[in-house]
């Protein structure tokens, strides 16, 4: 008899995918991910085992039309207990169990869908038959866990390391079936520029804007910046900091300093953390300028790629819709959240990217807003992404965050400009004066009396009650992050435009202009 994995939706089995093959399948792309973090030959048993339920004659039959549920993910990992014991079989049980469902506690055998219930489930179809398709399990006798925890973070180094090893089983499944059911959508996928490529367009881009810019004082200042990340590129991997003053140029230098360490480190791609989607709008045209389209993968809440009814999956955009996916794509703009969410989440679908994760260089713009109560969990997220998954990261901003206590012993982020407090010297444009109380009419009216201005509170209430007592004068404008993404952007544009020729523009916003928006005013008002 004849087992298989899925159907074309015909009733002619010889094009049916065989269970043999997709385990197969499976297990060669799972292990080619972990092989990233040492751990290809335990994803390659978590390949094999992940759907061997589905030689159970239940199942089949399920394939074959009748309307049945059947568990076939309980299967592989009681094999895998079975078969590896309590230490490895353990680990590859958590990712077997959660393939569809999602990695699940342990927890106890009066909740059912725990792993402890999966694991001691006495009512899961006979699935023996994989005996006669001849699978045999790889050796995992000289295996070692490639994870050496911080004392304290055995835990957590093992929580991280099973939600890795899961993403690498679910990204193969994903693909491996993707590849059977839908041909044309897998052939569509990959086919990116290099690091390599991408830093050659950078460095012809940088030359033409060096080339075209004034020789000022400024200007040598982030001509010596972007020379300093150059250098330390070569650097060892590890953490580093990009601390300078705003104006400075630390996006274009950041992405200069991470695709010549990429290059230099044979690390796979760039991965862009940003807090407010405001600033991955204006940033992501930046590095579409300078490294080209293609290769940019902006993925956040508020950027859809359209999706269409028999799509040319060749086209940049839908080749981009499937990069967004597992993040496969070289240069990746993303959010906090998009980006901490999924290295805690324990779904399938947004785990999927997480091996791609490592061997990336992960930069944190503005990182002093991440929220200082989930601090300490991001940070450990980041240190193991060091320590455990050859990844570099770049704490990029220009107020930094107090990080020496909170990092392990040992670790030690290296600077990446050239004297920051100098620096914070040379870029001195703003002239600090405390105003005192003042109630919003008085504040208001000084408003009135400056014809470029921009004054931030702290609430959208506030903010939309300042507005309108201005928004009768010419050129006032109210930013919150309450409004749509595409109006927000058609505002800032027209701010920036007016701002450039000198017309009045008074904008009243909350603080999302404050993390990185590139505007420039004479008078600015802070609450």
């Amino acid at each position: 008899m004849k087992f298989y994995a899925h159907t074309d939706g015909s009733m002619n089995r010889k094009d049916w995918q065989l269970l043999r093959d997709h385990l197969s399948g499976v297990a060669h792309r799972a292990a080619g991910y972990a092989k990233d973090f040492q751990a290809g030959q335990l994803a390659f048993a978590a390949g094999l085992l992940h759907d061997l339920g589905k030689y159970s004659l239940e199942f089949q039959q399920r394939l074959q039309g009748e309307h049945i549920r059947v568990d076939h993910s309980t299967a592989g990992a009681q094999e895998a207990e079975k078969y590896y014991g309590k230490a490895l079989g353990r680990i590859l049980a958590y990712v077997v169990a959660g393939h569809h469902a999602g990695l699940n506690d342990y927890g106890s055998l009066a909740a059912e869908s725990s792993l402890a219930a999966r694991l001691n489930k006495g009512s899961i179809p006979d699935y023996q038959a994989y005996r006669k398709e001849l699978l045999k399990w790889p050796d995992l006798g000289s295996f070692r866990l490639p994870i050496k925890p911080f004392p304290g973070q055995q835990g957590f180094s093992l929580a991280f390391f099973i939600r890795m090893l899961y993403s690498c089983l679910v990204d193969a499944d994903f693909l491996d079936t993707e590849e059977y059911c839908q041909p044309e959508k897998g052939a569509a996928r990959g086919k990116y520029p290099s690091p390599d490529q991408m830093l050659q367009k950078l460095e012809q881009y940088l030359q033409q804007l060096l080339a075209s810019a004034l020789d000022t004082p400024i200007n040598r200042e982030r001509a010596a910046i972007l020379d300093q990340c150059r250098e330390k590129a070569n650097f060892p991997p590890g953490f580093f900091t990009l601390t300078v003053p705003t104006g400075g140029g630390k996006t274009l230098s950041s992405l200069a300093f991470a695709l010549g360490h990429a290059v230099r480190h044979r690390l796979e791609r760039v991965i862009y953390v940003i807090p407010f989607t405001s600033i991955i709008e204006q940033n992501a045209k930046v590095f579409r300028e300078a490294v080209g389209e293609e290769a940019v993968l902006e993925h956040h809440s508020n950027f859809q790629y359209p999706e269409q009814e028999d799509e040319d999956w060749t086209t940049p955009a839908a080749k981009l819709r499937l990069a967004a996916e597992n993040w496969d794509a070289p240069l990746v703009v993303t959010t906090n959240v998009q980006f901490f969410e999924s290295l805690f989440a324990n779904r399938a679908a947004r785990c999927r990217k997480l091996h791609n994760i490592a061997r990336s260089v992960v930069i944190l713009d503005e990182a002093q807003m991440i929220p200082t109560d989930y601090l300490h969990p991001c940070l450990a997220a980041l240190v193991e992404l060091v320590r455990h998954y050859e990844a570099s990261v770049v704490i990029c901003t220009a107020t930094q965050p107090a990080l020496e206590g909170l990092l392990p012993r040992g670790i030690k982020p290296v600077e990446l400009a050239p004297d920051p407090m100098r620096l914070y010297e040379t870029f001195k444009r703003v002239r600090v004066i405390f105003l005192g109380e003042m109630n919003d009419e008085d504040l208001a009216a000084r408003i009135k009396d400056l014809s470029q201005v921009l004054c931030i509170v702290n609430t959208r209430k506030h903010a939309w009650e300042l507005f309108r007592k201005i928004r009768d004068l010419q050129g006032s404008y109210h930013l919150s992050a309450l409004m749509c993404p595409v109006h927000r952007s058609a505002v800032l544009g027209e701010i920036r435009q007016r701002l450039e020729t000198g017309e009045a523009c008074r904008v009243v916003s909350t603080q999302l202009i404050e993390a990185g928006v590139d505007v420039d005013f004479p008078v600015v008002f802070r609450a």
